[in-house]
């Protein structure tokens, strides 16, 4: 499975702060949880490359 490879599969994702000072990314799916904890510098390196990521699909959509 590609990042271009589209699938029918629900999920649901929750972010926020952990009581140990870590950024989490709680995604639930088809009964599968997978939580990601990232330290706070990392979660802002994540965040930045989600902006350049929507920037892109921008304007692939403006075309």
């Amino acid at each position: 499975m590609g990042i271009n490879d589209a699938r029918d599969i629900e999920a649901n994702m929750q972010i926020g702060p952990t009581d140990q000072g870590m950024v989490r990314l709680f995604i639930e799916a088809g009964g599968t949880e997978i939580p990601m904890d990232f330290a706070p510098e990392e979660a802002e390196e994540i965040a930045e490359e989600i902006r350049a990521a929507a920037m892109a699909a921008r304007a692939v959509r403006k075309g």
